[in-house]
């Protein structure tokens, strides 16, 4: 999904930023995409206390929306660079297409990885038959040495993993005897988790990795620490497991998010992920310009053919680093 707020912020998220100890519960905050029948996401990274959780630099969570009735999803061939799009469906089906020429649908349960590297574009249209729309749209920072590597697209449907009590599917790294067979450039985790009714797990996870639970429905504790729909628990490097537990009589869903601590400071602007703010400037003018530095995008029947940039920010931002 682009980022099509009007006015979006140019926003350095500073890499390796320190962990609070214990569980940091990160609210959302809504944005309203933009657009007569657009929807409104509930965005939890980046912000300002907290920009990243491994490589993961960006997480928009939506619905469930009615989209037979009102907001919907048409998002026009817009760019990408320096980056690897993530969508994760719970209930809908979104048909993809991008400069690759790949033609694709998106339903839930399956993973759809979009290399960006530098420079893609993609549209992105709920299709016809969708009538609720809910599910996850995440971007992963590609590391400065290869974020001017080749488009790509990746398509994985991982199975179900019984974890007594609960149920997960692994669509990026490992997790329970579980491996995606899908590339990252960074050490990664992704998986969807469903918690039934009063059931508690416990998972090994990787003590150097940074872990973040997403909660898509229900309430769910987090090493103790309740959280709520919508909301974001972070736990910093050091622990060799993981506690998730529902404490309600209806099954929960959380989104399992982990990675190797990214030491690189980045600039993101609308759907660039750069290093400077004089690269968001050149990459905003090539896609103004019509550049083949991201090609096109074959079989898009909208309205508009390509999404216009909006106007830069006035003020100039350079990376920062803190912690």
């Amino acid at each position: 999904m682009s980022n099509t707020e009007a006015f979006p912020v140019e926003l350095t998220c500073p890499g390796g930023e320190p962990g609070t100890g214990g569980v940091e519960v990160l609210a959302a905050r809504d944005v309203p995409l933009g657009g007569p029948r657009a929807m409104t996401v509930r965005r939890t990274l980046p912000q300002r206390k907290r920009s990243l959780i491994g490589a993961w630099c960006f997480a928009d969570h939506y619905g469930p929306d009615d989209v037979a009735a009102g907001a919907s999803m048409d998002v026009p061939p817009h760019p990408h660079t320096g980056l690897q799009t993530v969508t994760w469906l719970f209930a809908g089906e979104v048909e993809h297409r991008d400069s690759l020429g790949t033609h694709a649908i998106v339903r839930p349960g399956e993973l759809n990885l979009m290399t960006g590297g530098r420079g893609i574009c993609h549209s992105e249209v709920a299709t016809e038959g969708a009538t609720i729309l809910q599910g996850v749209q995440l971007w992963v920072a590609l590391p400065d040495a290869h974020r001017h590597t080749a488009r790509a697209f990746h398509h994985h449907a991982p199975g179900p993993i019984d974890l007594g009590g609960a149920t997960a599917r692994v669509f990026l790294g490992s997790l329970a005897g579980e491996t995606s067979p899908v590339p990252t450039f960074t050490p990664l985790l992704g998986a969807e988790i469903v918690l039934d009714p009063r059931a508690r797990v416990t998972l090994d996870v990787e003590p150097t990795h940074e872990h973040g639970v997403l909660v898509d429905t229900g309430t769910v504790l987090l090493a103790g620490t309740e959280l709520a729909r919508a909301e974001l628990g972070h736990l910093a490097p050091g622990p060799q497991s993981l506690e998730l537990a529902n404490p309600t009589g209806e099954r929960a869903r959380v989104l399992l998010l982990g990675g190797a601590p990214f030491d690189e400071d980045v600039v993101m602007w609308w759907n660039f992920v750069a290093r400077s703010h004089d690269e968001i400037v050149a990459f905003r003018e090539a896609w103004e310009h019509e550049s083949d530095q991201f090609g096109g995008v074959e079989g898009y029947t909208g309205v508009l053919q390509r999404l216009p940039a909006p106007a830069l920010p006035n003020a100039r931002i350079t990376p920062r680093r803190r912690g």
